[in-house]
């Protein structure tokens, strides 16, 4: 006994000592310290400078913006642009609805579709797994054109003028998610954890809704934030698929309420009187950018949701020293 124990101190020390190198490794001297938070901080603002010219040229007025050029600090305060986009004010809150519906139901529909492809791929155990690794593979290489694609949900499935238009396309299937999802399954989801589920008699589904879900928050925050930015900013399905204006989403509406302003502005010179010289005065570069805020304001506020559920991923199942 005296003779383990005697043996153990020197295992002690070499430990102790690896564990303070380590933390003399991983140590940042004051200096290093207030260096790297400066350049930070100036990124950041670096960051924010294009979002507040944005912001600034919204609020300005077009007169000014035409001889003096985007500024920080508007010129001559003006509120003509979003006063011209109220007078569309049902169109947008009406399009508005229509981006959330969608990208709220698109996001959860693609990440449930993504992890029941991508889970299967990440067990070594499954026996069709080559088959469907190269069927995923298969379509970020090739794909069946335009055409086909446009044909297959307007003819075939008759989705055209209807919601579904606008949520089934960005479903099927976005593999580089897949890969991305299977990936995190792989690395970071043990196999003696399955294992143990499966003696206890768990179902695969209970496996991956209960164990693999809660433990892989990280990439489903990720890919829900992907998912989410593309169905929020997606415009061309609106362009294809409908003709009916109460179903189009915010950014098509958007884009319409430009292409008609740059129609009037471009006709102004057509006619005289004093319609005439209404048109020429509507706001045109200011016009864009309140576009910009009103479209962007939403997916801003969706950031910290989504951060909130990353930072508690990376927590979830973590051993604690």
């Amino acid at each position: 006994m005296e003779t383990t124990t005697s043996a153990s101190y020197p295992l002690q020390d070499r430990s102790s000592t690896a564990r303070r190198k380590q933390k003399d490794v991983l140590a940042v001297s004051p200096q290093t310290n207030f260096i790297l938070n400066g350049l930070f901080i100036i990124y950041g603002c670096l960051c924010l400078l294009p979002i507040l010219l944005v912001i600034s040229v919204s609020f300005s007025d077009e007169k000014s913006i035409a001889l003096h050029g985007y500024k920080l600090i508007p010129l001559k305060f003006s509120l003509s642009a979003y006063k011209y986009l109220w007078f569309d004010i049902h169109s947008i809150l009406t399009a508005y609805g229509i981006s959330i519906l969608t990208t709220v139901a698109g996001t959860a529909a693609g990440l449930i579709m993504t992890a029941l492809f991508a889970y299967p791929l990440s067990r070594k155990d499954f026996h069709f797994r080559g088959i469907f690794s190269f069927f995923i593979f298969f379509t970020m290489i090739f794909s069946g054109g335009l055409v086909p694609w446009y044909l297959m949900y307007a003819n075939v499935l008759q989705m055209k003028d209807t919601l579904l238009a606008l949520i089934v396309p960005g479903l099927l299937m976005n593999a580089f998610y897949v890969i991305i999802m299977r990936t995190f399954f792989q690395t970071t989801i043990h196999p003696s954890i399955i294992e143990s589920a499966t003696m206890e008699g768990a179902s695969e589904g209970r496996i991956l809704v209960q164990i693999i879900a809660p433990l892989s928050l990280p990439v489903f925050a990720t890919i829900g934030l992907f998912y989410s930015l593309g169905y929020w900013n997606g415009w061309y399905n609106s362009l294809i698929f409908i003709n009916n204006d109460e179903i189009i989403n915010l950014q098509y509406m958007m884009y319409k309420v430009l292409m008609n302003l740059q129609f009037l502005l471009a006709n102004a010179q057509a006619g005289s009187g004093p319609s005439s010289t209404e048109i020429a005065n509507l706001p045109n570069e200011s016009v864009r950018m309140a576009m910009c805020i009103v479209g962007t304001g939403p997916m801003v506020f969706a950031y910290p949701f989504f951060q909130k559920y990353f930072v508690k991923g990376l927590t979830v199942g973590a051993v604690k020293g």
